[in-house]
């Protein structure tokens, strides 16, 4: 074999390139560690937790159980927080869409300055701490008669007697839809950015009301946006702790805060344990159903397109 022959092969293997494979696990690796060791672990780690059986003393060992998620089943107060949690994660996704989309619209079809105006508006409660915006909702709902809403409703003359809002469940709802407002009209302004307005023109054109060239043109184009907010805002609803704790009361009382109770003040680890699984359950379930009857949605669409 000639030298310029090994100089050539001695080339081609030094530079030879890695496989795309190869290339795509080593950049995947640090995040895939990452999750495992701070997600997945912990995660499991928590769901043999509600598995397991506390002693009196505190330790959590075997045998296995399953006493904790019949506790949230059949006992009654605990099956009553459960219906209330998914009861205002479902308000609050409804609520949020039926807001969102006048402001996504206006962001993606207004004039320049007023969609950067909304856009605005709809974002800069982001950097205000949730704390501060629900305290903000304490001071507008209190049940006194120097609450916001009950010192407007006197000053309108609808009587002395103040509305009792607060700490209560439609309090959460309340607050939670301003919390989680934003989250629901930035995935729909994207999506309705990228339909093509001459659509909903042809529709108007057509003879089509405004109301019905919607239901018929911009919903249906629009909903992978409003599959995405409602996933979101449903799955963080279900799992917040803060808005209930502060507005909801005893009347207003979710997984989150019960989660809560059961580590600081009944010290139940198995219990606590099963409603973080039953949490997670909730968000999975919400994220697979509102995608599979999405999914659905567009095939029978599109089976009723072809058959015409």
């Amino acid at each position: 074999m000639t030298s310029s022959a090994l100089e050539t092969g001695g080339l081609v293997a030094k530079g030879a390139p890695f496989p795309r494979s190869a290339v795509g696990v080593a950049l995947l690796l640090p995040a895939l560690v990452f999750l495992i060791v701070f997600l997945v672990l912990p995660s499991l780690i928590l769901l043999g937790y509600s598995a397991l059986t506390q002693s009196q003393a505190g330790d959590i060992s075997l045998p296995l159980t399953f006493a904790s998620y019949e506790r949230l089943i059949f006992s009654a107060a605990y099956r009553r927080v459960v219906i209330l949690t998914l009861r205002v994660a479902f308000l609050t996704s409804l609520f949020t869409a039926l807001l969102a989309y006048p402001a996504a619209m206006v962001i993606a079809y207004g004039k320049p300055v007023f969609s950067r105006i909304t856009m605005i508006l709809v974002v800069a409660p982001l950097v205000v701490s949730v704390i501060v915006r629900t305290y903000g909702w304490q001071l507008l709902l209190g049940n006194s008669a120097t609450g916001g809403l009950n010192w407007l409703l006197h000053a309108l003359g609808a009587g002395p007697t103040p509305v009792r809002v607060m700490y209560s469940e439609w309090a959460v709802v309340i607050a939670s839809v301003h919390v989680f407002l934003p989250l629901m009209v930035l995935p729909l302004s994207a999506s309705l950015g990228r339909i093509n307005p001459s659509l909903n023109e042809a529709a108007r054109m057509l003879g089509a009301p405004a109301w019905r060239a919607f239901l018929r043109v911009t919903l249906p184009l629009s909903m992978p946006g409003l599959v995405a907010g409602l996933t979101i805002v449903f799955s963080l609803t279900a799992g917040s702790y803060v808005t209930p704790q502060m507005v909801g009361g005893t009347r207003g009382l979710m997984l989150g805060v019960l989660l809560e109770q059961q580590i600081n003040t009944a010290f139940d680890w198995p219990m606590a344990a099963a409603i973080a699984a039953v949490m997670v359950t909730i968000a999975l379930v919400a994220n697979v159903g509102v995608g599979w009857l999405s999914e659905r949605h567009a095939a029978a669409r599109l089976r009723r397109s072809g058959a015409r």
